[in-house]
């Protein structure tokens, strides 16, 4: 081997030494990022927001048992508190409908992204409507029976996507699940306000939410 071959695979081995050594540098602060980031994230543990359902107005309920249909017209009013004091909190994705006995009723309305600072607090009045949605005997019989009462049970659902900001860091997406219950007595005036020919219910009531 010359002289000029023994320099060239000198060069190239301590090349492929530096390559390893980089990559050793790379690695360590990968993983020191990464446990400072575990540790912080361990430190404050954020806080699940709390929703309350605070009114629902509706503006149109309708059943019909040949076929079994359902149909409904309302719009709500869903607060969201952040209680986190060093946590913000971004909605990436939020669709929200409204239910009875299990059976979804409306299309899903679509929530603008947004972002919640801390101890912040976010309100959305979306509208809710489903036209002549089929439904089971049972449930369309039970809508019947609850409207004879005077009192029906609904439940206010969003379906949708946070993502945690801490500083200048932002988590990954994380999926949120939240159902309102709105127990609306339509033979009780004392909750109810006429809006034109819909009825304004205050209802006030904490959801449940899981993240």
């Amino acid at each position: 081997m010359s002289a000029k071959d023994k320099e060239s695979a000198h060069h190239d081995e301590d090349y492929q030494q530096f390559l390893r050594r980089l990559g050793i540098v790379v690695l360590t602060l990968i993983i020191i990022l990464g446990i400072v980031i575990f540790i912080v994230w361990a430190v404050l543990r954020p806080t699940k927001p709390n929703f309350i359902l605070q009114d629902v107005t509706v503006f149109g309920l309708n059943a019909s048992s040949s076929p079994n249909l359902l149909s409904l017209s309302m719009q709500v009013t869903i607060s969201s508190h952040n209680p986190n004091d060093r946590i913000g909190i971004y909605y990436v994705t939020m669709d929200v409908y409204g239910a009875y006995r299990g059976q979804q009723l409306t299309l899903p309305t679509l929530l603008p992204s947004t972002y919640q600072g801390h101890r912040d607090v976010v309100v959305w009045s979306p509208f809710l409507s489903g036209d002549a949605v089929p439904v089971a005997p049972d449930v369309a019989l039970s809508l019947q029976q609850d409207q004879n009462v005077g009192a029906v049970l609904f439940n206010v659902k969003i379906d949708g996507q946070v993502k945690w900001k801490v500083g200048t860091w932002i988590s990954g997406r994380y999926h949120l699940n939240v159902n309102c219950p709105a127990f609306i007595k339509f033979r009780n005036p004392d909750h109810a306000i006429a809006v034109g020919s819909a009825m304004k219910f205050q209802i006030v009531q904490s959801c449940n939410v899981e993240v």
